[in-house]
């Protein structure tokens, strides 16, 4: 048996500008980091004891005998790309819960891969899990979704990424003082707003108005170096929170499902608490909303937003990692 820890994201800039149908042209980049909050995947080759040959255990259960016949479209289309023709044992946890905006279909996806690469005897680099999960999300899902959540999942830590040109994606770990990534940490706030949402059908109305918003997404794309040189600079760290409330302010331009009148009033309310800015993760419609908040006032915005569920984290620095190897002599296959 073989289980991985992944971990979920926070994206601070860039968002939009990571989709195919717009770095392919025009280059994306992203500031973001990975959370001490994870998804796990336990895999194994399942004995051929039972009237199933495959057993998946997420939110549902699901005991097929054919790849085919799996309903869950990142395990299916996962051994499918792997060629897998075994019986398999999947069983998946999280931290928190999917579709809220911290990229865990992606993590789920990545740390499988990690998972099923082990139990075939091969390790892949953090490169290779992260354009592999590209790939099966993007080209044999056909989900409308980015190519920054596989990154940050598989590579983990605080990171530029550009995407576009030959390499496809390059990551760029980001240097600071360790009072800087303290202090950085110290203002950041996560609140669960409790609206479902579906990131790839969000996201399909973006990407179709992305022709249209060249001037909004180069805005984006600009504010990922801006944010950058805040945090490598002497400037007063209140400057990186009025950047992402710039930033969520054109972003919630890009499509009419990003935010709503509900999500927009939770916003407004961090920001009368003392907030200096914030945004909603994730393609937007409901999840998770972060605040930059100076921590002496912290405890005054929780009591503002004391409906909302508030979820302590912290920055993490593995990415995907295998942390349990079991072998057995078993070999029914």
């Amino acid at each position: 048996m073989i289980i991985t820890r992944t971990p979920y994201r926070i994206s601070f800039f860039g968002g939009g500008t990571d989709y195919p149908a717009w770095y392919k042209e025009n280059g994306g980049a992203v500031l973001a980091t990975s959370i001490n909050k994870y998804s796990y995947v336990s895999a194994r080759f399942l004995p051929p004891f039972f009237k199933h040959k495959h057993r998946i255990v997420y939110n549902q259960q699901e005991s097929v005998n054919k790849i085919d016949e799996i309903d869950h479209p990142s395990v299916r289309e996962t051994m499918r790309f792997l060629n897998i023709d075994k019986g398999l044992e999947i069983h998946h946890d999280g931290d928190l819960p999917t579709m809220s905006g911290l990229g865990s279909s992606s993590s789920f996806t990545v740390g499988l891969l990690n998972a099923l690469y082990g139990l075939n005897g091969q390790t892949k680099n953090k490169r290779q899990l992260a354009l592999d999960a590209i790939h099966i999300e993007q080209n044999m899902i056909n989900e409308n979704v980015g190519s920054q959540d596989q990154t940050t999942a598989a590579f983990g830590s605080l990171n530029k990424i550009e995407f576009g040109g030959t390499q496809e994606i390059a990551v760029y770990p980001i240097v600071m003082k360790p009072a800087r990534h303290k202090e950085l940490q110290d203002h950041l706030m996560l609140f669960f707003t409790d609206f479902p949402r579906n990131a790839s059908e969000i996201a399909k109305e973006q990407i179709k108005l992305t022709p249209k918003k060249s001037t909004e997404l180069t805005f984006m794309k600009q504010t990922v170096d801006q944010g950058i040189n805040i945090l490598q600079s002497n400037e007063k760290i209140n400057e990186f929170g009025k950047l992402l409330n710039n930033a969520w302010k054109i972003k919630r331009t890009l499509s009419s499902r990003i935010s709503n009148p509900k999500l927009d009033a939770i916003y407004e309310a961090g920001i009368k608490a003392g907030a200096t800015g914030g945004k909603l993760l994730g393609a937007g419609g409901g999840g998770f909303m972060l605040f930059f908040v100076k921590p002496e006032i912290q405890k005054n915005l929780k009591e503002k937003l004391k409906k909302l569920l508030y979820v302590p984290f912290r920055f993490e620095h593995s990415g995907s990692q295998i942390i349990y190897l079991g072998y057995t002599d078993d070999n029914y296959y």
